[in-house]
């Protein structure tokens, strides 16, 4: 990786010196053959926009070094991200380990391929320990986890997960799209493949949509090879709109993170509360964890709680808050609200959602960079009338 310094890498060569690196609409490219055509930076010909793009290419390069990782795939959404691993790893009759708290998408789709396909599914309770254990005993062509869980905010030990990869035939996906590679970098524990779903905090203004991979050359390779088939690439706007919001990534999560720890403190101590889940909090029983692993003093933009009332009276919450907007996602400068039960956590089984602490009442608040006081005088109102 060379020399690492403590500034995201926004640099490349520009034949006309241009700051700002240009996007490239082109679809195609000038080509006559292998040797005489142009080619990226990792030897691919550039020739036709479904293979490699300039400005991909660029943001791919930047994700990477922020992930310390060999390489990086840059793909039209997350789930585009997802699929392409899927499709890489798995052949008829794999072997998928999940947890049972992940990203309801995620859920579904591994759930379709088991029964398209006769791939046979197990999910875990989001622990290290049994993660653990149930790697130890069973093989797997491909586990998919999450650094930090959608939508109660487990932290896991990736350190104790780290320590086995190297000793199993399995290829051990991480999605890191919670904590961001500002908090934690998956590759200092051993993880080949980090997942991220850049619309979130990578691109940070709620305006772009986005996944990547980092990770081993050698399969990112392989996965570029499947995204070429499956022609599900990032746009090369899409792209630049990443790159644009990444420079900014450090200050924001530091800012979300700030304002997610007043805002669960203030909710802590109201009356109305039920509960609130945040790691940040020093009796939540991930804090410990947190502080361990992650790189900075702060434990991310997005909370979870329970208000004391009924499904109307949580609604009504909802909809007396004025500057929080209602919406299904996170990571962005707006703070966006929302109640996963019927959004991210819709595909959870409802034994599972219980088992995990889902209640059709958890309310999921992404936290954005507005006056913390405003935000707090907003849910503050907004809980006064309920």
């Amino acid at each position: 990786m060379g020399d690492k310094t403590k500034s995201i890498d926004n640099s490349y060569a520009d034949e006309y010196g241009s700051i700002i690196p240009p996007i490239y609409l082109g679809s195609v490219y000038r080509y006559i053959d292998e040797e005489l055509s142009k080619k990226s930076d990792r030897n691919i010909v550039i020739k036709y926009y479904r293979e490699e793009n300039p400005s991909l290419r660029v943001l791919e390069k930047v994700i990477a070094s922020l992930e310390e990782a060999e390489d990086a795939l840059v793909f039209s959404s997350g789930m585009a991200a997802i699929s392409t691993v899927g499709m890489n790893f798995l052949n008829k009759g794999s072997k998928v380990l999940l947890l049972k708290e992940m990203y309801g998408s995620t859920i579904q789709f591994f759930e379709n391929l088991s029964d398209k396909y006769g791939i046979t599914l197990k999910k875990v309770y989001p622990d290290h320990e049994n993660i653990i254990n149930e790697i130890e005993r069973n093989n797997y062509d491909l586990i998919l986890i999450e650094s930090i869980t959608n939508p109660t905010l487990k932290v896991l030990d990736i350190s104790e997960i780290g320590k086995i990869i190297r000793k199993i035939n399995s290829n051990i996906v991480i999605d890191n799209t919670f904590a961001s590679p500002i908090l934690l970098k998956p590759s200092k524990f051993s993880f080949n493949l980090i997942l991220n779903s850049t619309t979130k905090y990578i691109s940070g203004h709620n305006d772009s949509m986005g996944g990547s991979i980092s990770g081993k050359s050698r399969l990112i390779n392989d996965l570029w090879e499947w995204r070429r088939l499956l022609g599900n690439m990032q746009q090369p706007f899409e792209a630049y709109l990443t790159l644009r919001g990444i420079k900014t990534l450090p200050v924001r999560i530091k800012q979300q993170s700030e304002n997610a720890q007043a805002i669960s403190e203030f909710l802590q101590d109201n009356s109305k509360i039920l509960r609130v889940l945040y790691p940040g909090l020093k009796d939540n029983p991930y804090n410990s964890i947190a502080k361990r692993l992650f790189e900075k003093p702060y434990f991310g933009g997005v909370l979870s709680f329970e208000i004391k009332g009924n499904m109307n009276e949580t609604k009504d919450f909802i909809k007396n808050l004025k500057l929080i907007k209602p919406s299904p996602s996170l990571g962005g400068t707006e703070s966006l609200i929302t109640l996963p039960s019927i959004t991210a956590s819709r595909y959870i089984s409802d034994n599972d959602k219980k088992e995990l602490g889902i209640s059709e009442k958890l309310i999921r608040l992404s936290v954005g960079l507005e006056d913390v006081d405003d935000l707090i005088n907003d849910l503050s109102q907004a809980l006064s009338k309920i």
